[in-house]
């Protein structure tokens, strides 16, 4: 399938809007060429390189090309950035990472490592110097944070700091200490960030507090973003919500900032444009359905449920959802909830915990504080207090279904 759609006539930009747009390209590519080449003048960190990983796993070169120029397309840049995507992976192994679980399931990284049958995605993920991660290191106690700090003295001010898990601030950070000294979590995260170049928090725990933060919050859990700005920790934040995170959202964070040396553009939520602008209803193959009003009625729908009309009615949250796994998926890329039959619950939104329960009650049998119409981005949401009904929405669904069943009706009568 063609990764690029030709414009029709009627849609086809002008000259000047052409020259502006491969200006600010070709721009962007100088910038890429001249930090990669930054990059690959400093010395790997980890010994193995990318090429050796691929040909032990029988990934061929052009299989290799064909995997980065997806990449190349997911994160929303033309195709002149296909083999400088491919660069960035192959000069992923300077890039030092430590990665620090926090009040979380570990489940964004059992959800990385996981896999079946690894792909350049995974490869990658294993080749960048991973100095510090309790869940995959083999020393534990006082040897692992010897590991830490020595890690962070030798990259000081280069590593990229991957936090997963909230950080519980209540009862003076007691809820949650780690190692033989008894640090807090909000000690540990504080140290760790100061000392970064960029931060990463995975998942939504770490994004926004998730599941910890949710009311009555008993620990005072925070994002790792929260957190730091309530120290003054200025370090540039990239959230990557979901749970759990896609490795492909993870990846493309990475492989941006390998290309340019900073975190790619956000959205007001601190998400990552390329990944979050759309949401989960715009890019859903149930959409059609909902457009004609054909619905799952309840969970006892079994026709509706076998012919995968929309999930709206039984609480799907797609409509207020903003991420791209109806696009990159799970599992290997094979599937995703909506698509295995379960609506969106929204999980990687704010609050998410708070705002969109209970998960299986439809829209429009309570008023939810979201601020958005029915066509918006991530960027305009965020620009407004997550607070404005979706009443626009329901009114859809509503009136759709109304239409549909009107035109049953005209059709049986014509019949």
């Amino acid at each position: 399938m063609s990764r690029r759609r030709t414009p029709s006539r009627a849609e086809a930009p002008d000259a000047s809007e052409v020259i502006s747009s491969r200006e600010h390209y070709e721009r962007l590519a100088a910038e890429a060429d001249a930090h990669l080449d930054r990059l690959a003048a400093k010395a790997p960190v980890n010994r193995v390189t990318l090429e050796e990983r691929l040909a032990r796993s029988g990934i061929s070169r052009r299989e290799f090309l064909k995997m980065t120029a997806v990449m190349t397309a997911t994160m929303m840049l033309p195709s002149i950035f296909d083999l400088r995507v491919a660069r960035a992976a192959e000069l992923a192994t300077r890039l030092p990472v430590i990665w620090q679980e926090l009040q979380s399931c570990t489940g964004n990284s059992m959800a990385l490592i996981r896999n079946a049958n690894p792909g350049v995605e995974e490869l990658i993920l294993d080749l960048i110097s991973l100095e510090y991660s309790e869940v995959l290191m083999a020393p534990s106690g006082q040897a692992a944070e010897d590991v830490l700090e020595a890690a962070i003295d030798r990259f000081d001010g280069q590593y990229i700091a991957v936090f997963e898990g909230s950080v519980p601030i209540g009862d003076a950070g007691n809820f949650l200490t780690i190692g033989p000294a008894g640090e807090t979590g909000a000690e540990k995260v504080e140290h760790i960030a100061r000392h970064a170049a960029a931060v990463i928090n995975v998942g939504t725990c770490a994004a926004y507090g998730g599941i910890p933060a949710a009311r009555p919050n008993p620990t005072t859990a925070l994002g790792i973003g929260d957190f730091l700005a309530s120290r003054r920790v200025n370090k540039p934040v990239i959230n990557l919500p979901a749970c759990p995170v896609s490795s492909t959202n993870l990846v493309g964070t990475i492989l941006e900032y390998a290309m340019f040396g900073r975190l790619p553009s956000l959205d007001a939520y601190g998400r990552p444009l390329w990944a979050y602008r759309n949401r989960i209803h715009d890019k859903c193959e149930r959409r059609g359905h909902f457009d004609a009003g054909e619905f799952v009625e309840g969970w006892t729908d079994i026709t509706g449920l076998k012919n995968g009309l929309c999930l709206f009615k039984v609480g799907c949250k797609g409509p207020m959802a903003f991420n791209n796994c109806g696009v990159v998926r799970y599992n290997e890329g094979v599937s995703w909830p909506i698509m295995s039959g379960h609506g969106c619950i929204g999980c990687s939104e704010p609050g998410f915990w708070d705002t969109m329960t209970p998960f299986e009650v439809p829209l429009a049998g309570r008023v939810y504080r979201t601020p958005f119409g029915t066509d918006t981005d991530a960027d305009t949401i965020g620009k407004v207090a997550l607070g404005v009904t979706a009443v626009g929405i329901a009114a859809h669904a509503g009136a759709t279904a109304l239409k549909s069943a009107s035109e049953r009706r005209t059709t049986d009568r014509e019949e």
